[in-house]
C-alpha cells in the first residue's frame, strides 16, 4: 500500500449526486478495492498510477467546517472513499469531521463497508438528523472476498443491527446487485428487523473495471455468462427493467420502505438539468 500525505483547502465538495448537496471525502483512494468500483475513475485526476486499492492520501486541512455553509444542507460521507478504511484507525481523519458535524444542524448520510464506524457510536448518537448506510449485495462471504477487502457480510450486518438498536437510522444498500449472483430476496428476509431502509442499485459496468467483472463471471459462473453479454456486450435492459419491477411489487406488498437507485445516471442528469 502507498500511503502520502496531502493538503486540502476544504473537506467539503458541490456534490452533482441526486440526494446530496455537498460531499465530503476525508481520503483519496480506498484499500477495500472493491472490483467493480466506479470511483477508481479518480486516478485520472490524483496523477496516481497504482492499481485501484493498492494506494491512500490521507487529506490534512486545517480549515475547519463552516456551519453556515453546510446548515440545512445534505451531506454525504463519502462518495469516493470509504471514511472508514482501515487506514482511519491510525489518522482519525473522519472522527475529527465527524467531532464538527455534530454541531451543525445538517442533514448527514454515511456510507461505509466497515464495522469500524462503531467506534464513533458516540459521536454518532450527537447528530440530529443522520442516516448510515452499509453496501451488502450478497450473503456468500466467498463472493464477498473475490469482490472486496472490507469487513465481512456477517460483521456489516451486525454493525446495521448494532447501530439500529443504539437508535441510529440505518439503509442496507443493496449494491451493486449482481445479475442471478444478488439473492435480493434472501438479503432482505435476514436483515428486514432491524433495517429502516433498503436502497437498491444495478451492477453498471465501465471503464477499465468492465472487462475485469465479464473475466471473472467467465471463468467463476460461465452459465450466467450469456446474461451478462446480453446486458452489458450488446446493451439490452430487459433484465433490470424486469428486475426493477419485481422489486418494486415485493417491498410494496411487504411494506418495505426503499429507494430504487436503478435508474442513477438519470437521476444525477436530472439535478444537473434542474440547476442550470
Amino acid at each position: 500500500m502507498k500511503i502520502s500525505t496531502i493538503e486540502t483547502k476544504s473537506y467539503v465538495t458541490k456534490s452533482n449526486l441526486p440526494a446530496s448537496d455537498y460531499v465530503i471525502n476525508p481520503y483519496v483512494g480506498c484499500p477495500h478495492g472493491c472490483k467493480y468500483c466506479y470511483a477508481c475513475f479518480m486516478k485520472r485526476f490524483t496523477g496516481h498510477d497504482e492499481p485501484w486499492g493498492t494506494f491512500i492520501d490521507i487529506k490534512k486541512c486545517d480549515k475547519p467546517l463552516n456551519p453556515k455553509q453546510l446548515t440545512g444542507k445534505s451531506v454525504f460521507l463519502s462518495s469516493v472513499t470509504d471514511c472508514y478504511n482501515p487506514y482511519e484507525k491510525e489518522y482519525g481523519i473522519t472522527r475529527k469531521i465527524l467531532e464538527q458535524l455534530t454541531a451543525i444542524d445538517c442533514e448527514l448520510s454515511i456510507s461505509t463497508k466497515s464495522n469500524l464506524i462503531l467506534r464513533d457510536i458516540d459521536l454518532l448518537k450527537q447528530c440530529k438528523n443522520l442516516k448510515i448506510s452499509m453496501s451488502i449485495n450478497t450473503l456468500d462471504e466467498q463472493f464477498r472476498m473475490d469482490m472486496d477487502n472490507a469487513s465481512s457480510i456477517a460483521e456489516r450486518l451486525q454493525t446495521l443491527e448494532t447501530l439500529h438498536k443504539n437508535g441510529i437510522c440505518v439503509v442496507l444498500f443493496m449494491s451493486p446487485i449482481f445479475p442471478e449472483l444478488t439473492d435480493w430476496q434472501a438479503i432482505i428476509e435476514r436483515s428486514k428487523d432491524y433495517i429502516d431502509e433498503y436502497w437498491f442499485e444495478n451492477l453498471n459496468l465501465r471503464g477499465a473495471y468492465k472487462s475485469t467483472i465479464l473475466d471473472y463471471i467467465s471463468s467463476n459462473y460461465p452459465n450466467y455468462y450469456d446474461i451478462y453479454k446480453n446486458i452489458y456486450i450488446k446493451g439490452n435492459k430487459d433484465y433490470w427493467v424486469k428486475l426493477s419491477n419485481d422489486i418494486e411489487k415485493y417491498c410494496v406488498q411487504s411494506a418495505i420502505n426503499h429507494i430504487n437507485y436503478f435508474y442513477h445516471k438519470e437521476l444525477v442528469e436530472a439535478k444537473i438539468n434542474k440547476t442550470k
